[in-house]
């Protein structure tokens, strides 16, 4: 039996809406990836705690208040410094086009707005997640 792809499904930062990852992580959830949430206003420290704890391949980062740029970066800069460079890193909320290819550059792999079919993202995940 081939191993489940573990994705850690994160909200940093004050932003209190998590319906939206709430709707991702079921969607990953039912298509057979092991899901853990968790839950709102995370630091960048505690989301790479967890993530390493968890021992995940994906984390999935939702935030919708506007700080993607100083969280994201921050998650994925701590995680080069703890040895999990490798982890899938991927994000999602209300980023504007313009910050994007920054994203990219410090290590969000994907970055999926508004409107994304939940069948792009699992695809994405299947495709990228390395192991």
């Amino acid at each position: 039996m081939e191993r489940k792809i573990r994705v850690l499904v994160a909200k940093p930062g004050l932003d209190g809406h998590d319906r939206g990852a709430k709707v991702v992580a079921r969607a990953l959830r039912d298509a057979g990836m092991e899901v853990i949430y968790t839950g709102l206003h995370q630091t960048a420290e505690m989301v790479v705690q967890t993530a390493i704890q968890e021992d995940v391949d994906v984390i999935g980062l939702s935030l919708l208040s506007g700080a993607h740029m100083t969280l994201f970066t921050d998650i994925a800069e701590l995680l080069k410094e703890r040895g999990m460079g490798d982890v899938l890193v991927v994000g999602g909320g209300i980023i504007p086009e313009e910050d994007v290819p920054r994203l990219k550059e410090s290590g969000i792999k994907g970055i999926f707005g508004p409107g994304t079919s939940m069948d792009e993202i699992i695809t994405f995940i299947k495709e990228n997640v390395k192991g």
